[in-house]
């Protein structure tokens, strides 16, 4: 019978974080090619959205995926 080494779940955490952090990387370079960073224009809703979305993607956006978000925020009244 083999028993598992000690430390093992801890490896197991260690590789879990190296590969989200290696997909949020891809996503945030995803974004940039897109032009999601560096314009002057007023951020809104959608657009913080859209950029977010990208992010969390990750590798999906390049075999397709295309994230949109539709929002409407509420005017304040007169």
């Amino acid at each position: 019978m083999i028993l598992p080494r000690r430390g093992t779940s801890t490896d197991m955490r260690n590789l879990i974080g190296i590969v989200i952090v290696v997909w949020l990387v891809i996503g945030v370079a995803a974004a940039a090619q897109r032009g999601y960073f560096g314009s002057n224009k007023d951020v809104s809703c959608k657009s913080f959205g859209d950029t977010a979305l990208t992010i969390v993607a990750g590798p999906l956006n390049y075999v397709g995926a295309n994230p949109k978000i539709t929002c409407h925020t509420p005017q304040p009244s007169k």
